[in-house]
């Protein structure tokens, strides 16, 4: 292996990483009380010194960052393009072609999401018994081949029945995959890495409005097919193939095996986690229904469920974008268009922002100023008609309220202690209760052009979820104190530390 000592000096986060891991490491037969092997390895890393221990971080690190990350946000890319290109293909002629009117439309956009609900629980339980790898493969293969058979739709009930199947299947997918990242990722690190997940929203709007603009202004009727067909076929067509793809590059847990980390490598990527949270994370240490039932009783749950679902609320504009573009005065193809460097300022700031919350261990004061900024963008959509001012507020909009709720999920996911089952089920009800938002929220952007009722009550849901923000730090803050006394009071009666549960775990605020 590589000398250490001439590597380049630690980083921030390698520093933040060994003083979260000094004196606080729980013995090793109790982080891997049922395999010799792994407890070997464990002991081993116990007696190596902090630059190794920084040096073999950012080494495994980097190989997670490549096996994962890019493949996760391309799949996210094209999974929230696919729920989403019903916005582009509007802009065309579908409406017509399938005798839509009145809020047709919005009843499309919102069934989706109905389909969505229902799967996201039992998507998020299988995928600790399936391996993540075919799990999310073959469900990316199969909403990709009904996203493009939408291509041959000839009636709105149709359209309802695709979209309410769509929902179905796209459903496993993010929750899946946030869990994915918490299992590979020390929580300082997780952050980060979902924002550059996430990204892949960001970019999926950008590229869907110049995708939209290029096939509806170029390809309409082409072999007498409309364009908003051809949209579906070319994005369904994409996203069969990768998911293809994706079923060999995907890596599974960390207790799996695994080929692309030397064996040590692999009891590194386990034992660093199992050290982070200062507990193992045994996929077969719990059931599914008592994983389930320890995520229900935890009253903190129901908190940060509450925060998810009136984030997702300050995002239901995302799926009336184009036409609240379109509301600037250009035409439907130049509004697709202006949509692109929207969602690329959205994409820079998002990396920043979730950078700092992670270098400094602050969700609660981002949350808080990011949802600020989208309220003022609200503010000025609906107090004027004034070209300049409206496309001020179109960057607004989506820089305070994506940027934020990318710091919320990754709370979220590294909120709740293991055992593994818990925490996937924790993950999958915030995201199922919290994306009821856009099933009511797909009727509020409904009087353009200055859409007066939706920007002013997703303005008001930007104030509660900031404040909502705050709260939830004081209650992790009161939390931290109750775990420190009660360490210190087993400590004092002589309790060896190492025998505690989950000693020196603390919450991020």
């Amino acid at each position: 292996m590589t000398d250490p000592s001439v590597e380049k000096p630690a980083s921030a986060e390698e520093l933040e990483y060994n003083n979260a891991t000094n004196h606080k490491i729980p013995a090793p037969t109790i982080l891997a009380q049922n395999n010799e092997e792994l407890a070997q390895f464990y002991a081993s890393f116990e007696q190596k010194d902090e630059e190794w221990k920084s040096h073999m971080d950012r080494l495994v690190t980097r190989k997670i960052d490549i096996k994962l990350l890019p493949m996760l946000g391309l799949m996210y890319l094209l999974n929230f393009l696919d729920r989403s290109n019903l916005a582009q293909a509007r802009q065309g002629t579908l409406e017509e072609d399938l005798n839509m009117t009145g809020t047709d439309y919005n009843l499309a956009t919102s069934i989706l999401f109905v389909g969505y609900l229902l799967m996201q629980l039992p998507s998020n339980l299988l995928i600790t018994r399936i391996r993540p790898s075919v799990f999310l493969g073959c469900a990316m293969a199969v909403w990709g081949l009904i996203s493009g058979l939408q291509a041959c739709l000839q009636s709105f009930g149709g359209l309802i029945a695709c979209r309410f199947t769509l929902g179905i299947v796209e459903a496993p997918f993010f929750p899946g995959a946030v869990f994915l990242m918490s299992s590979w990722y020390r929580r300082p690190q997780l952050g980060l890495r979902i924002a550059i997940f996430y990204c892949g929203n960001a970019i999926a709007q950008m590229f869907g409005g110049l995708l939209g603009a290029g096939v509806l202004g170029n390809m309409h009727n082409a072999h007498g097919i409309a364009g908003w067909r051809w949209l579906f076929i070319i994005e369904g067509s994409i996203t069969v193939g990768v998911s293809i793809v994706s079923a060999f590059i995907l890596p599974n847990f960390p207790s799996s095996a695994c080929k692309w980390l030397t064996p040590e490598q692999h009891a590194f990527a386990q034992w660093r986690v199992a050290v982070d949270s200062h507990e193992s994370d045994d996929l077969g240490s719990v059931t599914v229904k008592d994983g389930l039932l320890m995520a229900l009783r935890d009253y903190r749950l129901y908190v940060f469920l509450f925060l998810q679902h009136t984030s997702l609320l300050t995002q239901t504009f995302q799926y009336f974008f184009p036409a609240i573009v379109n509301s600037l005065g250009y035409g439907k193809i130049e509004s697709l268009l202006l949509t692109a460097p929207v969602w690329f300022a959205t994409f820079l700031v998002s990396l920043l922002v979730t950078y700092t919350s992670g270098r400094f261990h602050d969700h609660a004061w981002h949350i808080f100023t990011l949802l600020l900024i989208s309220c003022l963008g609200n503010i000025i959509m609906i107090s004027t008609l004034n070209t300049g001012a409206r496309f001020f507020a179109m960057f607004l909009l989506p820089i305070g309220a994506y940027s934020a709720y990318e710091i919320i999920v990754a709370w979220v996911a590294n909120s709740f202690p293991r055992p593994t089952v818990k925490r996937s089920a924790t993950v999958a009800i915030c995201n199922m209760f919290g994306n009821t938002a856009t099933i009511y929220g797909a009727y509020m952007y409904t009087d353009g052009p200055r859409y007066v009722a939706g920007g002013a009550a997703v303005a008001g849901v930007c104030v509660v979820v900031a404040v909502t923000a705050l709260c939830i730090r004081v209650i992790l803050r009161r939390q931290n104190s109750q775990l420190e006394k009660s360490e210190n009071e087993k400590i004092a009666s002589g309790i060896d530390p190492l025998t505690i549960n989950a000693y020196g775990f603390r919450y991020i605020l």
